[in-house]
């Protein structure tokens, strides 16, 4: 009933063809809540650090997810969430370039 994509890549991984890892080709449903990448600020750090991702309805309960998941203790003062799909990277090979 319920049709998913799933690839996983690791941090500075571009999907591509060749990339390797698996891909499931069946489309995904049409209520699925979207992907959102997690970065967030420790009190010791002066950058935000991607974290991992969750599946959210929205930004806002994308970041109170964020805040039960990926912080303990009060570690984290500050929490972006980005949806996945808004997110474009560099191709390696033109590292040169940058």
């Amino acid at each position: 009933m319920f049709n998913t994509c799933i690839r996983k890549f690791y941090y500075g991984d571009i999907p591509e063809d060749n990339a390797g890892g698996t891909q499931s080709n069946k489309p995904a449903a049409k209520n699925e809540w979207p992907l959102w990448e997690i970065f967030i600020r420790s009190k010791q750090g002066l950058d935000h650090k991607h974290v991992g991702s969750l599946h959210a309805a929205d930004a806002a309960m994308a970041i109170e997810n964020a805040r039960d998941v990926y912080t303990r203790r009060q570690e984290g003062i500050s929490i972006w969430v980005v949806e996945s799909k808004y997110i474009t990277a560099s191709n390696p090979e033109e590292a040169g370039e940058l």
